[in-house]
């Protein structure tokens, strides 16, 4: 026993210290307890190695366990924070213990709560682009406008018909559907437009038709006659007469111009329905005047019934978009009463008329005083 304040004694016996009597837990150390190398020459046991802990169960709901990556020779060790690093690579006891998942650092997968709003930011990003679009056409719409109110439109050229530079006619009209055309009703306008170019090309497919008829038929000379009439008159008459009242009235919201339209339109379908019909010596190549020339030429029956068949869809699609043009006039609040206004207004704002009232009430009261 080792005397209070004194130096520590040691036993005599060495092999008699606690420490080394001891019982280690495990059945390797009692195969070592029990070997005895002064007894016999028997070679000790061998060596096992202790058997590695069970993995650890996987939690519910939880990512799947992932087996520990080798580390490269190249690669750095990861000396960072405690909660980075990964055991087995500092190879000490600082390394991080409880680490599972993949490497701090490495990109997981994209939720789907990042997927939608991902979708989200790219159709408000494309809202914005759209709606950027729309204002740049608004505003050169409305600088337009003040440049024709301040007098701009002096130097606004006529752009319509497109005809060359050497021409010695000019062009009468100023068109253009993106600027002058508001943007809900720029599709009508332009199939109005689509539909004036068919009518006439029907109208001088169906000259040359009423030629090759009368190169069949002789008799049949005013039917010609008729044909050329009608292609020289409709076309610049139903521009002037509809189309440009149409115009018009979707460009500034005429309700005089919108009536204008719909009197001249109606009676134009009417003509659309008559040329597909086809009577004879109206010089309209039509359904009837192609059955009758079956008998005498299949060719020229044939074009005639090509013809025909431009003609009715002309007219198919001329009272498709009567009816439609008069379901939106309807929704912009124009009424017979505000056309009856436009008209006036628009009569006493014209120079020449007003000077024509002018020069009669003039003459008028100058009559009165010489009277006796």
């Amino acid at each position: 026993m080792a005397q209070r304040g004194g130096p520590a004694v040691l036993p005599d016996n060495p092999f008699q210290d606690p420490a080394t009597l001891q019982p280690r837990p495990g059945p390797e150390s009692a195969v070592l307890d029990a070997y005895n190398p002064f007894e016999s020459g028997a070679p000790p046991p061998p060596y096992q190695a202790p058997s590695a802990a069970p993995p650890p169960l996987p939690v519910a709901g939880g990512p799947p366990p992932q087996p520990p990556r080798k580390a490269s020779p190249t690669e750095p060790r990861n000396y960072g924070s405690y909660g980075t690093q990964v055991p087995g690579r500092g190879g000490g006891r600082g390394a991080a213990v409880g680490w599972a998942g993949p490497e701090a650092g490495a990109p997981g997968p994209a939720l789907p709560s990042q997927a939608s709003a991902a979708a989200a930011t790219a159709e408000l990003l494309k809202r914005q682009e759209e709606l950027n679009r729309k204002a740049e056409e608004l505003d050169r719409r409305e600088r337009e406008l003040q440049n024709a109110a301040l007098g701009g439109a002096a130097t606004r050229l006529n752009n319509w018909p497109p005809l060359p530079s050497f021409c010695p006619v000019k062009p009468c009209f100023y068109q253009d559907i993106p600027v002058e055309i508001p943007a809900d009703f720029q599709k009508t306008v332009s199939t109005m437009y689509y539909l004036w170019m068919a009518s006439t090309i029907a109208l001088f497919l169906n000259f040359l038709s009423s030629l090759a008829w009368f190169c069949v038929e002789p008799s049949s000379g005013s039917g010609f006659g008729l044909s050329i009439l009608w292609a020289l008159l409709y076309t610049p008459c139903s521009f002037v007469c509809w189309y440009r009242p149409m115009y018009k009235a979707f460009r500034s919201d005429s309700s005089f111009n919108f009536f204008v339209f719909f009197f001249v339109f109606f009676a134009q379908n009417v003509m659309y329905v008559l040329q597909a019909i086809g009577i004879p010596n109206w010089g309209f190549s039509g359904w009837i005047l192609s059955l009758i020339a079956l008998r005498k030429n299949t060719a020229v029956a044939v074009m005639m019934m090509m013809v025909s068949l431009f003609f009715t869809a002309v007219a198919v699609l001329g009272i498709i978009m009567l009816k439609k043009i008069h379901s939106l006039y309807r929704r912009t609040g124009a009424s017979f009463q505000k056309a009856q206004e436009e008209f006036a207004a628009g009569v006493f704002s014209n120079q020449a008329v007003r000077t024509a009232a002018a020069n009669a009430a003039a003459g008028a009261a100058t009559n009165a005083f010489r009277a006796p």
